[in-house]
């Protein structure tokens, strides 16, 4: 075996040794999201569920305005350092993280007491939520002071601790969330969501605290002008944070106005599914790739081979499960939700469509993060965000709730393309013909399914046909990511489940 290929397969087994780590903590997840949206769903109704997600938009949107994009910026200035070796430059930069987080978030947390009323009224149309809009502000602090945790456990690339972390504060949320939901209902939602926030600040703490940092000494003044340098590219990361949470928080609103909380519950109900078993791609790169990315940004040549790769992993990886769910969507609904949520099937398919468009451009997006340019990445964002609540405004008119999907859809597929001849600019070409072979096959697999289950034949031809096209997908897919890595399909599939070996 030539010393290429070797160096070939050692970077696909690296990417999906990291994939497989933060893939089996997300599996999981899964399972234990499984439960705990399944009682939600029981116990609250669409109603309840409407409600939740309203009110984690709103903890979103305000979290992302005074977060400042520290959280970005955080972990490419903490990989960048960790990458030269300086133990005192990372600690200096652990040390104004960490101060920057806890200034942000008070700040936040004041601005929501302070607009809880006018919040309300914006949201609901109504004062009725101000009280607890208030009591969820203390959400916005904790949640900072968990981001600053989670930048030095990521930007030092402690995968394992990352992915224990996951696990251990999903599990904390179903433990705190159904007693909520069960003793209290509808009422439980504020209490539920407080003491979740605390429980994962305690978790990230725990891991966080086992990463070895230089003591230094710093005064104020100091951490100002590190500060600065954090602020500058977290500008960027601040507005497309703001841009993409404005966006959600807006689309719940047109939802709300036009057809009401039952039916912004399966919104949110098709929305969270559609991204819950691709969420281990997602979460991999953001957590391994970018950091790696950004020390050998000023490589183009290795920029581009680790875009090709990267985008490869995450097609194979993720096109078997977006397929998966879009064949087994009514299965899934009445698991995850119950039979009142069975109207979100639509949006749900038509959503798993448009997350197909984030793992195609996301490779391509942390590229301009990695090489700095937080302009053109807010630019593109922005674009995103006003061309997504455009098309919403169009497809609804069109298709009612269900162009709440078609949507989503239109946009990523739009975003991709511009995201192609954005980092085309940067990097000529970003991807090679085997990435855009495959970016064509797995578009044509997943609409070929959308067809085949939205035909009004009997189901048990629709099943038919669709799992006689699932199965060579997921075998081809699989044999693909084992003939890249040199590791066999058996010992894929366990690492893919997360087990060691």
């Amino acid at each position: 075996m030539s010393i290429e290929k070797k160096t070939g397969n050692d970077s696909y087994r690296d990417i999906l040794k990291s994939t497989s780590v933060i893939g089996g903590a997300s599996l999981i997840k899964i399972l234990v999201a499984a439960v705990r949206t399944k009682f939600i769903a029981v116990l609250i109704g669409p109603t309840g569920v409407g409600l939740l997600g309203t009110y984690s938009q709103i903890l979103l949107l305000v979290g992302e305005i005074s977060d400042m994009g520290l959280e970005g910026s955080g972990v490419r200035q903490i990989a960048e350092a960790v990458g030269t070796g300086d133990k005192e430059r990372i600690a200096r930069s652990v040390l104004t993280l960490r101060r920057m987080f806890w200034l942000t978030g008070g700040l936040g947390m004041t601005v929501l007491i302070v607009l809880c009323i006018p919040i309300s009224w914006i949201t609901f149309d109504s004062s009725a939520y101000a009280l607890p809009i208030a009591f969820l502000s203390i959400i916005i602090l904790i949640n900072a002071i968990e981001s600053g945790q989670g930048c030095i456990l990521q930007g030092t690339r402690r995968i394992n601790d990352i992915a224990k972390r996951n696990i251990i504060s999903s599990v904390n949320g179903a433990l705190i969330s159904i007693p909520c939901f069960y003793f209290w209902g509808q009422k439980g939602i504020v209490p539920s969501l407080i003491l979740y926030a605390i429980a994962s600040l305690t978790t990230s703490w725990w891991f966080a605290r086992r990463v070895s940092i230089k003591s230094v000494e710093l005064s104020w003044s100091e951490s100002r002008n590190e500060a600065m340098q954090l602020l500058k590219l977290g500008i960027s990361f601040m507005g497309a944070g703001l841009a993409a949470s404005l966006t959600g928080y807006l689309i719940r609103i047109i939802l709300i106005r036009q057809f009401g909380f039952n039916d912004v519950g399966l919104y949110h109900a098709a929305y969270g599914l559609s991204g819950i078993v691709v969420g281990f791609v997602l979460n991999a790169m953001g957590t391994d790739y970018f950091p790696r990315l950004t020390a050998v940004s000023g490589d183009d040549s290795k920029v581009r081979r680790m875009i090709n790769e990267q985008t490869e992993v995450s097609i194979l990886l993720a096109l078997p499960a977006l397929a998966a769910m879009m064949v087994f969507a009514p299965l899934v609904i009445r698991i995850f939700y119950s039979e009142s949520f069975i109207h979100a099937i639509p949006i749900l398919r038509w959503n798993l469509f448009g997350v197909l468009g984030q793992v195609f451009s996301w490779p391509l997006g942390i590229v301009l993060l990695a090489k700095g340019k937080g302009r053109l990445y807010l630019f593109t964002e922005l674009l995103l965000s006003v061309g997504h609540i455009f098309t919403i405004y169009f497809c609804l008119w069109f298709w009612g709730l269900n162009g709440a999907g078609i949507a989503f859809m239109i946009t990523l597929f739009f975003y991709t393309v511009m995201m192609y001849f954005v980092v085309n600019r940067l990097i000529e070409p970003p991807w090679t013909n085997h990435i855009f072979k495959l970016v064509f096959l797995s578009s044509t697999v997943m609409a070929i399914l959308m067809i085949v289950n939205s035909l009004n034949l009997n189901p048990f031809i629709i099943w038919g046909i669709s799992i006689g096209i699932l199965t060579p997908v997921t075998y081809i897919c699989l044999q693909q990511l084992s003939k890249k890595s040199g590791i066999s399909v058996a010992s894929l599939l366990s690492r893919l489940k997360g087990k060691q070996h």
